[in-house]
């Protein structure tokens, strides 16, 4: 059995306020370094010790410093210490890259929490159209509305425009009860969320009277020319071909779109092609767009959701393999 180590140091500046916010509620963040990390953390005042293997104790105090530091000007939370351990890795090693991108709203800054995210923003600060794909929770919708809200802020565009195919587990917006407000809402929920956040709800109501933030079905998108805009589809592998084509070609002067989806997870009927899956090959080597493609890794939600999004990938080349080997015999 590998010997256990045990390593002591103390946490500076000695700030009673800044140790209660490190610890928080019956020292859950401290639980979930252990569980992360396989170690045991015992505390005394700013004394801390860390016993386990060699390597994990040397992790577990870096990720202890750092998550001190963050208290400086941060409320902890179950959540951002769930991230601050994604940067870390399994094995408690950095993923970042050596400078993290920053999006500074009024609200709320935001940080780029792995490379892939950092390569994401840095694209859609650099090309007119992006497209940002991979599974849930790797922060692409999120982050597009935090590039949104700071490109509105600093007078860089006029308008945001939040658009999504109205095709959501085979329902069709028509038979959902409301006006068209009302019928949208449920399908933009996620980027309201995220507008919330980093806005307020007060302002996004008021920027939406005043249209200077607009939501819209795709289908709306048709015959207009959006000059000076930030343009986010987002849940694009529910488009047709034909209509990601039209969204594409609505792109006006001044104006930069972001487009994200899963293209796993395609609503539309089965004899219809996505039309993210298809611009993909389109697009291909075209100068001036910007693709991320993101992966299980990447994820920045609970710990179970990349575990899940591995399985099903596992799955799904597991079952292509089948049908390779059933059509060759």
């Amino acid at each position: 059995m590998p010997a256990l180590h045990t390593i002591q140091f103390s946490l500076y500046p000695e700030d009673n306020e800044r140790l209660q916010n490190l610890c928080g509620w019956r020292n859950e963040h401290f639980d979930q370094v252990e569980l992360r990390l396989g170690v045991e953390i015992n505390a005394r005042g700013f004394q801390v010790s860390v016993t386990g293997l060699a390597n994990r104790t040397v992790q577990a105090e870096q990720v202890i410093r750092d998550l001190y530091a963050e208290t400086e000007s941060e409320t902890l939370t179950p959540a951002k210490v769930h991230l601050l351990l994604h940067e870390f890795g399994l094995d408690g090693e950095r993923t970042l890259d050596a400078e993290q991108i920053l999006i500074k709203t009024r609200r709320k800054t935001i940080k780029t929490r792995n490379p892939n995210q950092a390569s994401y923003i840095e694209a859609i600060q650099s090309y007119d159209v992006n497209f940002g794909i991979g599974p849930a929770g790797t922060g692409k919708t999120y982050l597009a509305v935090a590039c949104a809200v700071e490109a509105l802020e600093n007078e860089k565009v006029r308008r945001i425009i939040l658009t999504r195919p109205a095709v959501e587990a085979g329902e069709k917006l028509g038979f959902l009860p409301g006006d068209l407000s009302q019928k949208v809402d449920p399908y933009l929920r996620p980027l309201f969320d995220a507008l919330f956040e980093m806005m307020g709800f007060e302002t996004v109501e008021r920027l939406m009277e005043k249209n200077v933030i607009e939501v819209a079905p795709l289908a709306f998108m048709r015959g207009r020319t959006l000059n000076d805009s930030f343009i986010i589809l987002d849940e694009a592998q529910n488009t047709t071909v034909e209509q990601m084509k039209m969204f594409l070609t609505r792109i006006g002067f001044g104006s930069t779109a972001v487009i994200t989806g899963d293209i796993t997870q395609c609503d539309l009927p089965k004899h219809q092609r996505s039309g993210l899956r298809h611009v993909i090959e389109v697009l291909e080597g075209v100068e001036g767009i910007g693709f991320t493609f993101y992966q299980a890794h990447d994820v920045v939600r609970h710990s179970l959701v990349k575990k899940i999004v591995k399985a099903y990938d596992k799955y799904d080349r597991k079952q292509e393999q089948l049908k390779d080997a059933q059509n060759s015999q």
